[in-house]
């Protein structure tokens, strides 16, 4: 059984268009009870706690007997309020109600010849149209490899697209994978991403977990894959980045890495999301997405549900990438003078890319004439430059007087002051070199 933690959620199969059920015979209380107790029957077969199954079904159970959900007129109001009070009867985030009959007709169809291979074919079809969660796949300034990850798809049918992606990072001197909006997914992609980071030639562990399969316990554990496509990254800075919207599987990635010390997490507190899921049906029309397992991390053999995973470095998200790179860039300069060099050429427009410039009228008057050979022009509040009256670029301020060049990382340019007037533009190169260009 391949494990899942909210991928449902990530791929967007959740509910179908609302279905009307108000005043249907039997009438829409006895409807109501019925659902539930249907619903109690699979919690108490299927939920990872079965002590507490008992209590969240005696809740559900007085609420429907009472009239509770009587005034609600359609399935998905039903199956909205259901997935509210599963939740706080609970306190665990995975639970949810749908209504989906065509998925459930399919789904008690699904050992017959042929079912498979359709279903298959169709989750990969939906899965190609997001790329199978790989949201972006990069070389960063200064060598350093970045993957986004949106979910975490069945390898099974991305596997050559997680393989793809790998093969990417290799080369890079550091890695950063950004888990910030990842919802979850299969535990096995994680498990691959993962294997990159360990050597190949022992026993590593990186979690262990047990499930409920129709009521019957089963007891896995995950390690370390011993062969994997292109080479293992063992010894490059690994930094994951983290957000309150990360969840479920994207949290069991940080959390194995953070506890065996392979990697370092940047970001906010994760959701709090440990428990694995599956779908079951409810009846015709219901199916529950229910929590049916407990993971362990291999150190302390806890986890991080209803709490998340705190991170090492606390930022606000969307200064994660920020800091991951001045962090990644600091630690290969400490032993690497090239490096070292490379930081103090960088630094200033990895600066400018989280806290960015604002052109300002002092800066135009600054800037904007006529330079041997080239000029300085304003365009819809941007400044540009021009070289030999055709090739024009758009100039990116990274410090009071200095711009990058679009498209450039060879050199910048730097507006040269006398007495408080510009009076010169002076090509800043990455080598060291200089020259300048006398203002007209």
């Amino acid at each position: 059984m391949r494990f899942v933690m909210s991928v449902f959620i990530a791929l967007g199969f959740m509910v179908a268009a609302p279905v009307a059920r108000a005043g249907d015979n039997p009438s829409a209380h006895e409807k109501h009870v019925a659902v539930v107790e249907s619903l109690i029957a699979v919690l108490s077969k299927d939920y990872v706690f079965h002590d507490k199954a008992l209590s969240i079904g005696a809740v559900l159970r007085a609420k429907a007997g009472g009239g509770g959900y009587d005034k609600l007129t359609t399935s998905s109001d039903f199956a909205r309020v259901l997935t509210d009070d599963l939740i706080k009867a609970s306190g665990d985030l995975h639970f949810s109600v749908g209504v989906d009959p065509d998925w459930i007709a399919d789904y008690r169809l699904k050992d017959l010849p042929g079912r498979a291979a359709a279903e298959r074919l169709r989750q990969y079809t939906e899965g190609a149209k997001t790329n199978f969660g790989f949201d972006g796949v990069s070389r960063l300034d200064g060598n350093v490899g970045y993957l986004n990850l949106a979910y975490f798809a069945d390898p099974s049918i991305a596997y050559d697209t997680a393989a793809a992606a790998m093969r990417m990072m290799e080369n890079g001197d550091a890695i950063i994978i950004d888990l910030r909006y990842n919802n979850g997914g299969y535990l096995e992609m994680a498990q691959f991403i993962a294997s990159y980071f360990f050597p190949g030639d022992k026993d590593k562990l990186l979690f262990d977990y047990y499930y409920y399969d129709d009521g019957k316990r089963v007891d896995r554990g995950q390690w370390v894959l011993p062969a994997l496509p292109g080479k293992r990254m063992v010894d490059k800075p690994l930094y994951i980045l983290t957000g309150s919207t990360s969840f479920s599987a994207a949290e069991w990635l940080t959390y194995t890495m953070k506890k065996l010390g392979r990697a370092t997490v940047i970001g906010a507190r994760t959701a709090g999301g440990a428990h694995p899921v599956d779908r079951k049906p409810i009846d015709s029309d219901y199916y529950l997405q229910i929590p049916i397992g407990q993971i362990r991390d291999p150190v302390d053999k806890g986890d991080f549900e209803g709490v998340g995973v705190q991170p090492d470095i606390e930022v606000p998200s969307i200064d994660a990438l920020g800091t991951a790179r001045k962090l990644a860039f600091e630690r290969l300069s400490e032993s690497d003078p090239a490096k070292r060099k490379e930081l103090a050429w960088d630094a200033p427009s990895l600066i400018a890319k989280d806290v960015p410039i604002a052109v300002t009228p002092s800066m135009v008057q600054a800037a904007i004439g006529k330079y041997e050979g080239r000029m300085i022009g304003l365009d819809r509040g941007r400044l540009f430059y021009v070289w030999r009256d055709r090739f024009r670029a758009s100039l990116i301020p990274v410090a009071p007087g200095l711009f990058d060049v679009e498209g450039v990382t060879a050199f910048r340019y730097r507006l040269v002051t006398k007495a408080g007037r510009t009076t010169g533009l002076e090509r800043v190169n990455r080598d060291g070199t200089t020259q300048v260009y006398r203002r007209l």
